[in-house]
């Protein structure tokens, strides 16, 4: 796998300030006076050390009855100046962890809300595991690059200014000695960190590759343990763990080098400066002092908090970066496009007109403003028409073929055919998770496209393949498709949906608490709960794909029960793998790679003796 850092450091620390000066100038400004007050408080400090030896230690040496009053008020008087550095270190720490935080949870809402807006196909090309490496992994280093390498840095640059400043006052040639180590020691530095940067970006890419592959197990064990796979998934685990462990330990090794060589040099320079400055001392040189010399080493050892930080955050900052950019990389991602200006409201007939109205009275309008400044209101009554459709997933790859069929209001559509077919893909486009290539989607005479996506989802009911539950009451599962709906409607709502019965079998009945998408309920009662929870929201047009088709026959019957009741007076568009569920619709559509190949009731095509009459007397199979 290919190795990498962030393609643009700049530009991503760029955004990045951007986004906590945007909350916290005020703060960041306070924190920047208090990372100088710290800086000056250590460096004066240090300087104030000549004061101590030179002005009331040497004095006092050979006196045979010394006076320490002015030593004891010298030391009293370092000791406030470093108590001022401590606060000021203190309070610019606390405030950057209160900004980090605050920076990590905006960021976190901004993923999160865009999340919400992106189309289906996103999430068709990335795994939850890499979804979630974004809100833990990713957000969590930003968040420590913030409160800690941040700040750590700007005291680093500020102390290394003002230490160079106070060397200089001291001993020019001293401190040209040691500009020239910190040079070495910065190109050192370098050299690592780009080393050690390019495995950190590896290393996050890896993480979410583990963290997806077993959150994908973990929803999957059952299948893996009735095919007796565990010795694959094993295999395969290994293998991405070794990738993490290989990236991982490239990037780690890097940086951990640093340290110690850093720490070494340091320790050079320190006892280098000794010895040059006790020849310039002995030799009068530049006028030293015992004095002067303690507080250049002082201020040396001073400088070296400087190197130790900048070695030890730059590679951590290397990596946050890295995963700064995957975070502005989702949040770049183009989001689902939504140019339609027809919106469903509430309406009543008036006058014999169809006019708008804020109580909910049970009639549908579609509201279709025009350029004139007119608006006309069309009752939404289910008609849906497909017209020579081209569809694929990806361009010019198309997975339907021009599709033409029509859905009359109260109609009771049904697709059958092998996986693969389309049946799915067609139900997907209804709705609009996916945009067509060529064609018209018409919905009661107005081309979806047209139609506000809010408003086109707000009149269609779905009960996918894949029932997904919140971990929450199954009172609160059901009113998820009617967030207003009383605790009546949602009784109703199960009853018609057949749900009721197990629920008033539960110990909390509809307070019941499911966790785990259902965990603990049989897949016939989570298919039941989804049904209930799309009739709560009492839509004109239905969308059962496969609803049935995890379901025990014995269940089946039930759900059939409640779901022809729910179905009367609704265009409704049914996947089903059973034959026997669809047998009462009122046009079935048998599809093949794509295509429509045949279409009529069952009756009729059975009479045909073609595709139909085929999978119905099981001389071909539908999977």
């Amino acid at each position: 796998m290919k190795n990498r850092q962030a393609a643009n450091p700049q530009r991503t620390l760029k955004r990045l300030l951007a986004t906590m000066f945007g909350d916290y100038k005020l703060q960041l400004i306070i924190v920047l006076f208090m990372i100088l007050l710290s800086a000056f408080a250590n460096v004066r400090g240090s300087l104030f050390l000549q004061v101590v030896i030179d002005d009331h230690i040497t004095p006092l040496l050979g006196q045979s009855n010394p006076n320490f009053s002015g030593l004891l008020a010298a030391i009293i008087q370092m000791a406030i100046i470093y108590l001022i550095g401590i606060i000021a270190g203190l309070t610019y720490n606390f405030m950057m962890v209160k900004i980090s935080e605050g920076t990590q949870k905006k960021i976190r809402d901004q993923m999160f809300k865009h999340m919400q807006k992106l189309p289906i196909g996103y999430f068709d090309g990335h795994s939850d595991g890499d979804m979630m490496s974004h809100f833990t992994n990713d957000t969590d280093t930003l968040r420590q690059m913030i409160s800690q390498s941040i700040p750590n840095l700007m005291m680093a640059a500020v102390t290394f200014c003002s230490v160079f400043i106070a060397m200089f006052s001291i001993s020019i040639p001293l401190t040209c000695f040691v500009l020239v180590s910190v040079i070495l020691m910065l190109n050192v530095i370098r050299i690592i960190s780009r080393k050690s940067g390019r495995f950190f970006g590896a290393q996050q890419r890896d993480l979410g590759a583990v963290n997806g592959y077993i959150e994908e197990m973990m929803h999957g064990q059952k299948v893996v343990k009735i095919f007796n796979h565990e010795h694959v998934v094993m295999q395969e685990f290994d293998a991405l763990n070794d990738q993490l462990q290989s990236s991982a330990t490239k990037a780690n090794v890097n940086a951990n080098t640093l340290m110690p060589i850093m720490m070494n040099l340091l320790n050079v320079q320190y006892v280098l400066i000794a010895i040059i400055g006790g020849l310039f001392a002995i030799n009068g040189v530049s006028g030293l002092t015992v004095g002067m010399i303690a507080s250049f080493l002082q201020l040396s050892r001073s400088l070296n908090g400087p190197i130790s930080q900048i070695s030890q955050q730059i590679n951590f900052v290397i990596m946050a970066l890295a995963g700064a950019e995957r975070i502005f990389h989702l949040l770049d991602e183009t989001p689902e496009i939504d140019t339609g200006y027809v919106t469903l409201v509430n309406a009543k007939w008036e006058s014999g007109h169809l006019v708008e109205t804020t109580n909910r009275t049970g009639l549908w309008a579609w509201k279709h403003p025009h350029e004139d400044g007119t608006v006309t209101y069309t009752e939404l009554t289910g008609d849906v028409r497909f017209e020579a459709v081209d569809f694929g997933y990806v361009d010019h790859q198309m997975v339907l073929h021009d599709i033409n069929l029509f859905a009359e209001p109260g109609q009771k559509v049904a697709f059958v055919g092998a996986t693969g077919a389309g049946k799915t893909t067609i139900t997907n486009l209804i709705n609009r998770f996916y945009n067509i290539q060529e064609g018209k989607i018409r919905y009661d005479g107005i081309n979806i496209q047209k139609i506000q996506l809010e408003s086109l989802r707000r009149s269609l009911g779905i009960v996918l393949q894949d029932t997904h539950l919140f971990t929450g009451t199954i009172r609160e599962n059901i009113r998820f498709g009617k967030l207003d709906a009383t605790d009546e409607e949602v009784e109703v709502a199960a009853k018609l949906a057949n749900a009721d019965m197990f629920i008033n079998h539960l110990p909390e009945k509809y307070d019941t608490v499911i966790t785990g998408d259902g965990e603990g309920l049989s897949q016939g009662q989570r298919q039941l709960l989804a049904i209930a929870r799309a009739a709560i929201a009492d839509p004109p047009v239905m969308i059962l794909d496969e609803a049935t088709s995890s379901i025990d026959t014995r269940t089946e019957r039930i759900v059939q029960s409640g779901m022809d009741r729910l179905m009367q007076g609704r265009t409704v568009f049914v996947i089903a793998h059973r034959l026997s569920t669809i047998q009462n619709s009122d046009v079935i559509m048998v599809m093949d790679h794509g295509r429509i190949i045949e279409r009529g009731t069952h009756d009729t095509l059975l009479a045909e003796k073609g595709t139909y009459y085929q999978l119905y007397t099981g001389k071909i199979e539908l999977d």
